[in-house]
């Protein structure tokens, strides 16, 4: 895809995202666009830098090594968010290469994410991964055990941590869970939500989201598959 191409359908995402805040009586200063660049080349991440964008999700954690700090070197004002999820053995990596870790859901990532951070002195804003749909297969926090586990992060980890992430099931209206995640947001005083994917941010926003992950609908279909720690698809 050329670099004009990706431009233009950024703006139209934008254009986009301008409509649901107004449809949905809100301030577009509290919507923000992460685009999610899973597989695609350095060369899409530079056009879309080139076009203005500054705020990017990856999915696994050694690509985006490979991937971002030389960009960062021409662009420090680039943000990084991992959206994957994350094995234990990779917070360390992760905390070094990431300014936000959107998929924090159980203890023993919590512990790994803390000792990272104490050792490199330096931590990621972190969000927590609930699974709205308590879905076997897909990683997030349960349902039931989220606010505990919310309360217990904060504790650990205080204002890092920022908000909640989710992906609704894929054969069910999303809004419920995007009602429901920003509920319990507002239960613990957190500000950030991280919902909706290409095609379903609209709904997102409606619902209160403050951060929308668009992949393939300004990058187009992913180049390649492969396997790795995530189970995110924007």
């Amino acid at each position: 895809m050329s670099d004009d191409e990706i431009a233009t359908r950024i703006q139209t995402i934008h254009a986009r995202i301008d409509a649901a805040v107004a449809i949905a009586g809100r301030d577009r200063a509290n919507v923000d666009l992460l685009a999610v660049t899973k597989f695609h080349p350095a060369s899409s991440v530079e056009a879309a830098l080139l076009a203005g964008q500054r705020l990017f999700g990856e999915n696994r954690v050694q690509e985006a090594e490979t991937k971002f700090p030389p960009l960062r070197e021409r662009w420090p004002d680039l943000r990084l968010h991992l959206i994957g999820g994350l094995q234990t053995n990779k917070a360390l990596a992760a905390c070094r290469v990431a300014d936000v870790i959107e998929t924090l859901d159980r203890p023993s990532l919590s512990d790994a994410i803390a000792r990272a951070g104490d050792r490199l002195g330096i931590l990621p804003d972190l969000f927590v991964q609930v699974n709205t749909g308590d879905e076997p297969q897909k990683a997030g926090i349960p349902r039931e055990q989220a606010s505990a586990f919310i309360a217990e992060c904060r504790e650990k980890f205080g204002a890092k941590v920022r908000g909640l992430m989710c992906i609704p099931p894929e054969n069910e209206d999303p809004r419920p869970h995007f009602r429901w995640l920003a509920a319990l947001a507002g239960e613990h005083g957190l500000a950030t939500l991280s919902m909706g994917m290409s095609g379903d941010f609209e709904a997102a926003i409606a619902e209160g989201a403050t951060l929308v992950r668009v992949g393939s609908a300004i990058f187009g279909p992913r180049p390649r598959t492969g396997t790795g720690d995530t189970d995110t698809v924007p």
